[in-house]
């Protein structure tokens, strides 16, 4: 009995499939097709199947989107935002704060015309210079300090760390925020909030305190995992 329990688990169609489709099926997984290869152990089959259908794995985040909620959000971006950070200068948490604000932590993120994303997380928008992609979408803008919903175009990219990188790149290379680089490098969030805002990053009178609590928040995100 145990030799042909093993010969049948080694079989195309065999043990592991049924298993396998059993697993996926019961925990909610998608694809009815889900097989393994043939010398894969039960062990490994479970680990598997609950590692493509698991609530929370990367895998079950709709393709091209962040997960929606500050740690979620965070923990997505954090490997892209050290990358450019290493290349740029400009604390990660910075970078991450930002995008976070901008997008509401991911719930927020600017769609292409047919539902895609632009990954567009740092809400720049397509001026005359821009020759990339673009989205149009209805934003809010304070004019004389009143909040107005106008129709503007902002980049578009295909990426996540192309954002990253055009916003750094955005910082560091336009005379505008010359301050903002200068003080990224001091550790202060309200010193580069306040910087952004009086460089006229965004129209809303309250940005400098509303991007520097983000900042902060992730901050502290990111000490709570170092802690843990």
């Amino acid at each position: 009995d145990q030799q042909l329990s093993v010969q049948m688990a080694g079989q195309p169609g065999g043990l592991s499939e049924a298993i396998a489709r059993q697993l996926s099926r019961q925990m909610g997984g998608p694809d009815p097709t889900f097989s393994v290869p043939s010398t894969v152990s039960l062990s490994q089959v479970q680990r598997t199947a609950a590692a493509r259908v698991a609530p929370g794995s990367a895998g079950s985040e709709p393709v091209g989107q962040a997960p929606k909620g500050r740690d979620g959000f965070v923990q997505h971006l954090s490997g892209t935002a050290e990358k450019v950070s290493q290349e740029s200068g400009i604390p990660a948490s910075f970078m991450l704060g930002q995008a976070g604000h901008e997008t509401g932590w991911g719930k927020s993120e600017i769609k292409n015309a047919d539902g895609s994303n632009s990954f567009n997380l740092f809400g720049i928008k397509a001026g005359k210079g821009w020759t990339g992609k673009v989205a149009e979408i209805t934003t809010t803008e304070y004019i004389n300090g009143t909040p107005r919903k106008v129709v503007a175009k902002f980049r578009a990219y295909d990426s996540y760390e192309d954002s990253f990188r055009d916003y750094a790149r955005l910082i560091k290379e336009s005379p505008r925020y010359e301050k903002a680089e200068s003080v990224a490098q001091s550790g202060s969030a309200m010193d580069y909030a306040s910087a952004l805002q009086k460089a006229g990053y965004a129209t809303d009178p309250e940005y400098a305190r509303k991007l520097s609590g983000a900042i902060n928040s992730v901050q502290r995100a990111q000490q709570q995992r170092a802690q843990a």
